[in-house]
């Protein structure tokens, strides 16, 4: 656990790592704390309103019985089992019976259509599935593209006879099992990256990832946990930044959550959930933040007592921080990592003096740079790559039966993010852009990043995302897509006032050349901005011209 310090110095030089050689998730987060009978461990508050509350008790006796369940069917240590489920009870159950057994999770997004969890299931040779009936037809559609897949167990049943009911053959199972004693290097889940920058890949993690993802949560969120701290994202749990940023560092910690299943994320109702539950800390994406800006007066109609925000996924602008701290009263703490290699950089403005626009310093345990083509550590203001030195608890295994791919990710001792920064004299990593993200105009190199935050100060601006556009002269030039506010129409002054605005902020080989205003951006499954979509719909749109 982080200490708390006076100081950053303090806090990154006093941090030491203890990951002992026997570890497990399951345990770790369920029957580590069963022995205090009522401590509370989850509130769920379903589509209805109806609120359901778990104890850690509860979460141990009802894993231990689904592990049971999966033992019945075949399911071992090693085998994968995908969890297609969103916010709710049973996931957290799923989890933590999977890691009891030794077996090796793969959280799916429930907004994942046939063929993309098909491609995530036979890539991964998954030989069971945990659904709920919402997302069982999916299932049952792509039975004969998974040829390992032999157990499917959904929540309310179903028709079928093959399938497997959750509660009820969890009723009929023992409580009594003694968990898999894992060491920490065992696998434990495979996470797909976003498929943003290629075809999903598989990164295999061990339990100990738990262990090393702690002081990316603590720190960015003021040292938690504190007393009367209570946690709760919008974000999926089959993200990351949902399951491992968020659920189980806080029960890690003996700390609750709250799980709330929403079909689209409402900013309104986002603001009444922390309110109702005096919810203390969240991850909030960047996207999210945005459409909760748009609400009115939020603070005369809901009584919020939040202590920290912590956001990450695409850089904040100076105009959301400053909305965190009039609006929420705190500063919102930006973070950084990727599937990979996740939370080793972070702002804490309890010890930081918090940089607009900056990713923060490296987060105490992880040793972060900015390293060359031949990974050799850049000068103060160069731009490279971010790097992660390794070993290091929080990195990934390999990428699942991809050793080219694992090979590729690495330089000498350092793992590389595929991100492009800069860090300054002072310890701060500025984000410039994906390395296929990066605009090459005139010569010069723009990151969009920076582009968009400038956008979004517009008063009319909604949301903006920009790429770079073939342009003969200067090799490629900015082009934006904007959503609008809603009480906003847009209109060719507007597009001339929103570039005039850009280029006396930033620069004049910044500002978007081009303007369209959409009604909404491709968005992966996280919230982040697909980019490659934009750049996909620009070159069949020319493709089109030229035909």
């Amino acid at each position: 656990m982080l200490e708390r310090a006076q100081n950053y110095d303090e806090a990154y030089g006093s941090f030491q790592w203890k990951v002992p050689d026997f570890y497990n998730i399951g345990i770790d987060i369920s029957d580590k704390w069963a022995h205090q009978r009522y401590r509370l461990a989850l509130i769920y508050e379903n589509e209805n309103g109806q609120v359901q509350k778990y104890t850690f008790r509860d979460l141990k006796n009802l894993s231990n019985k689904l592990a049971n369940v999966l033992g019945a069917y075949g399911i071992n240590r090693g085998d994968r089992v995908g969890i297609l489920l969103p916010q709710c009870p049973e996931t957290v159950i799923s989890h933590i019976a999977v890691y009891k057994i030794g077996a090796i999770a793969i959280p799916l997004f429930t907004l994942f259509g046939p063929d993309a969890l098909a491609y995530r299931l036979a890539d991964s040779e998954a030989k069971g599935v945990i659904t709920d009936r919402a997302n069982l037809d999916k299932v049952l559609e792509i039975l004969e593209k998974i040829p390992d897949l032999k157990v499917v167990i959904a929540t309310k049943g179903g028709k079928e006879d093959d399938v497997i009911d959750f509660w009820k053959s969890t009723e009929k199972a023992s409580s009594e099992f003694r968990p898999l004693n894992t060491k920490a290097d065992d696998p434990a889940l495979i996470i797909y990256t976003s498929g943003t920058t290629g075809p999903p890949k598989g990164a295999l993690h061990a339990h100990r990832v738990l262990l090393g993802h702690l002081p990316g949560v603590e720190f960015p969120h003021n040292f938690f946990p504190r007393e009367h701290d209570l946690f709760w994202t919008p974000a999926d749990w089959a993200w990351i930044g949902g399951l491992i940023d968020v659920l189980f560092p806080s029960l890690h910690h003996g700390i609750p959550v709250v799980a709330h299943r929403s079909k689209k994320f409402d900013p309104e109702e986002a603001f009444y959930l922390i309110a109702k539950y005096g919810v203390r800390n969240a991850f909030m994406p960047p996207t999210a933040l945005k459409m909760m800006r748009q609400v009115k007066e939020p603070r005369s109609r809901y009584d919020y007592q939040l202590r920290s925000i912590g956001s990450g996924g695409e850089t904040l602008g100076e105009e959301l921080l400053e909305w965190g701290r009039e609006t929420m009263g705190l500063m919102i703490n930006e973070f950084y990592g990727q599937t990979e290699a996740n939370l080793v950089v972070a702002n804490c403005a309890e010890i930081m003096n918090i940089k607009p626009g900056s990713m923060g310093r490296a987060v105490p345990g992880h040793m972060v740079e900015i390293v060359d083509e031949a990974g050799e550590v850049a000068s103060p203001g160069a731009v490279g790559q971010v790097a992660i030195k390794r070993p290091d608890p929080v990195m990934f295994l390999n990428y699942w039966k991809s050793k080219k791919a694992t090979e590729e990710k690495y330089i000498g001792g350092w793992c590389l993010t595929g991100d492009l920064a800069r860090k300054d004299e002072d310890g701060y990593f500025w984000f410039v852009g994906r390395t296929d993200d990066v605009i090459t105009s005139a010569g010069y190199r723009i990151g969009p990043a920076e582009v968009e935050d400038c956008i979004m100060k517009h008063p009319a601006v909604g949301m903006a995302a920009v790429i770079g556009i073939p342009d003969e002269v200067r090799t490629e030039i900015v082009k934006a897509f904007i959503v609008p506010k809603p009480e906003v129409t847009p209109s060719e002054a507007l597009e001339e006032e929103i570039k005039t605005f850009v280029k006396v902020r930033l620069a004049a080989h910044e500002y978007p050349r081009e303007i369209e205003f959409v009604k909404e951006l491709p968005l992966t499954a996280t919230g982040k901005i697909m980019r490659k979509e934009l750049r996909k719909r620009e070159l069949e749109r020319e493709s089109g011209k030229q035909k």
